[in-house]
């Protein structure tokens, strides 16, 4: 079998990655849930030494660059622990419709959960140099406007461009 592109072979190395939630809901339309994504990051940074070098979070799904000596870990910890949250989140908030979406859509080998939050995978690319990093933080940071959402990059809340453009933002970053 052949090396897959999007597995993280270098995780010394930054890596370009996005997590998508399943059926593409979309949960990520309240502060309440982004702020678990943020809380996470914020601990691996933390406690983990994850690097976060750029992200953005849109209705239902995430792009983010980011490196680490155990990176493989530190995105499915990221992914379990999310998801555990935010389906704890929405259970609070009695969102049922969601609940049963996540509920159908969860796959069939997997009998250690009801739900299903995160689609399989993290579609990880390896950052090979200075123009890729740039390219994929340009993307990243270009996605609300490329949708309609913001004029400018740095005026999406829910993304690292304000931090790039000298700004606080809403999770501190490893700038590039």
């Amino acid at each position: 079998m052949g090396r897959s592109r999007y597995t993280i072979t270098e995780p010394d190395k930054p890596h370009f990655m996005t997590c998508t939630v399943v059926e593409w809901l979309p949960v990520f339309t309240r502060q309440e849930t982004v702020q678990i994504l943020l809380d996470c990051w914020q601990f691996q940074r933390q406690q983990t030494g994850l690097k976060l070098y750029g992200y953005v979070i849109l209705e239902n799904h995430l792009h983010f660059i980011a490196q680490s000596a155990s990176l493989n870990k530190c995105v499915a910890s990221f992914k379990a622990y999310t998801a555990r949250q935010i389906i704890d989140h929405l259970q609070d908030m009695r969102s049922e419709r969601l609940l049963q979406r996540l509920r159908l859509a969860k796959c069939a080998h997997k009998r250690d959960r009801e739900f299903q939050f995160w689609q399989e995978g993290v579609h990880a690319e390896l950052i090979f140099n200075e123009a890729m990093m740039r390219e994929k933080l340009d993307y990243i940071h270009a996605n609300p406007v490329k949708r309609g959402y913001v004029n400018l990059p740095e005026h999406w809340r829910y993304s690292s461009a304000s931090n790039y453009a000298g700004q606080s933002g809403l999770l501190e970053i490893d700038l590039w």
